[in-house]
């Protein structure tokens, strides 16, 4: 007669304990989503349609820079074209300026009165 009651006995008090396989298997259960959450909030995580959305826009901006380093490229090539040409008007002018001197031509400059 004092197995029966035993076993009643042993029977309550795992009723009225925690269940250690229960919680383990909420924390499963519930835990890894609600880590997943904070990870999404804190933007260590994030959908592949913002992943896509910040590849083009990376893209975009990066072919945006390329244009504009080849605009620069081009304007500076016509910048240094430019000055050679005025290089070579400059020494045309000065080589007319010898030859009318040496003709025996004296440029007469604009006087200020």
């Amino acid at each position: 007669m004092l197995i029966p009651e035993l076993l009643r006995s042993l029977a309550a008090a795992e009723d009225s304990g925690p269940d250690i396989g229960k919680l383990i298997g909420q924390f499963a259960q519930y835990g890894i989503v609600g880590v997943v959450v904070v990870l999404l909030i804190l933007g260590i995580i994030v959908p592949r349609y913002v992943m896509n959305n910040l590849t083009a826009d990376r893209d975009s901006w990066r072919q945006a820079f390329e244009r504009e380093r080849d605009a620069h490229d081009l304007t500076r090539q016509q910048l240094a074209k430019a000055e050679e040409r005025g290089d070579v008007a400059i020494e045309q002018g000065k080589t007319l300026t010898r030859l009318l001197e040496e003709l025996g031509h004296h440029p007469q400059l604009p006087r200020s009165a």
